[in-house]
């Protein structure tokens, strides 16, 4: 079996603990990062865990070349960098979101999968092996949401920048992006539970969930496993 090692953002909880649990079934080594503790995963053999808040984003290279410096590539088949991690508030009308929150969400959506992205691919240039993104993306990135500016904002770029680093990139490594659809996490919960004076779409939330139409973090993660192995086109953003 092809020997491989993923870093995944956000593995404390939803789809992050879940992917990084799959593919640590299959045989996989895997480094966690998220600004708290692993939780079971912490007990699994081949993960790491890696405290980080992506808010801090002056400090996110030196921490992934921390990561990779500790990784032998002469070990490995394939190396992978799934960013998954997110933010999903402010939820409320761009007018009265403060500037810090905008700048809070971007940075954790936005900003860090960018600069984690550019230093994966600088600092494994010289790797021969095979070597792939996944951004976690959303369906938000493509619709008006109200409520959700500063969200779908930060999926919309960050699609944009899969699609034009996978044009740059093709032929050495694969860049794409993957929508999961609406799935039951956290953030999902977040959205329901907000008072519809506050977020418009909070019933349409609930509604969703009422109805049994959100998917389960562990069927989603089995999903992304599968085009993990899949050789993708590059910058393309696959629907689950």
């Amino acid at each position: 079996m092809p020997k491989r090692c993923f870093i995944i953002t956000g593995t404390s909880k939803g789809i992050g603990a879940s992917l990084a649990g799959n593919l640590l079934a299959q045989g996989d080594m895997v480094v966690g990062i998220s600004r708290s503790e692993a939780g079971s995963l912490e007990r699994c053999p081949g993960y790491t865990h890696v405290v980080f808040d992506l808010m801090q984003t002056t400090g996110l290279e030196r921490m992934l070349q921390s990561i990779l410096a500790r990784i032998n590539p002469d070990e490995l088949d394939m190396i992978g960098l799934v960013n998954n991690a997110a933010m999903l508030e402010p939820l409320k009308r761009m007018d009265a979101i403060r500037p810090e929150e905008m700048e809070a969400n971007l940075r954790v959506g936005l900003v860090a999968p960018m600069v984690l992205t550019s230093v994966f691919v600088r600092e494994t240039q010289a790797w021969d092996l095979r070597k792939k993104v996944i951004q976690v993306t959303s369906g938000s990135g493509s619709y008006a949401n109200p409520g959700m500016s500063v969200y779908s904002t930060a999926k919309a770029g960050l699609n944009m920048f899969t699609m034009c680093a996978g044009t740059e990139l093709a032929g050495s490594v694969e860049v794409i992006a993957v929508d999961p659809g609406m799935v039951d996490t956290s953030l999902q919960e977040s959205a329901r539970n907000k008072g519809g004076k506050e977020f418009g779409l909070a019933p349409y939330f609930e509604q969703a969930y009422r109805e049994g139409q959100l998917l389960e973090p562990g069927d989603v993660a089995k999903r992304i496993a599968d085009i993990i192995d899949d050789r993708s086109e590059p910058g393309t953003i696959e629907k689950i």
